[in-house]
């Protein structure tokens, strides 16, 4: 039995490239942290010179770091928000944070300052192959900060890169 009559050509499904592009374009604006103790993760964090803001917030802590927003909140709610089982804490979950800083020596003492505040040392600061300086450091959720120093991504006044074209 032939169908062919029946079937109607398929039209075209739109993909991404036909569509226009975002605008504005998206941008990383506030990256949260689920942790197991949030007054202890607030004492690490302004304990590395971040300050707290929004301080009437409840049960998160939220403070301004350069150009993005960094949010405490507390591990099994921020699972039980993303729709997702909490898994390991200190597991490698596929993500690191990064501080740029503007100089070796700088590298070294942010290093020191997050292990003194709670971290824990994961690798200490070394020359890279891309011609730079880093080393790696776990906050006390195990959250892991890779600190280093990038000439060839200078920071501007306000401590944010400026990437090169």
């Amino acid at each position: 039995m032939d169908l062919s009559p029946c079937i109607e050509p398929a039209t075209p499904r739109p993909t991404l490239r036909d569509k226009p592009p975002l605008s504005p374009p998206i941008h990383v604006s506030l990256i949260t942290l689920g942790v197991a103790d949030l007054p202890r993760a607030v004492a690490f964090y302004e304990a590395l010179g971040l300050v707290r803001r929004v301080k009437e917030a409840k049960g998160a802590a939220f403070f301004q770091a350069g150009g993005v927003v960094l949010s405490l909140y507390p591990r099994h709610d921020l699972a039980a928000d993303a729709g997702v089982v909490d898994g390991r804490a200190g597991v490698f979950g596929g993500i690191a944070l990064a501080c740029n800083r503007p100089s070796r020596a700088e590298v070294d003492t942010t290093l020191i300052r997050a292990v003194a505040a709670g971290g824990r040392g994961l690798r200490p600061a070394q020359p890279t192959f891309w011609g730079g300086y880093s080393g790696y450091v776990a906050d006390p959720d195990g959250h892991p900060w890779e600190i280093a120093h990038n000439p060839g991504f200078p920071l501007d006044a306000e401590g944010r890169i400026t990437l090169p074209e």
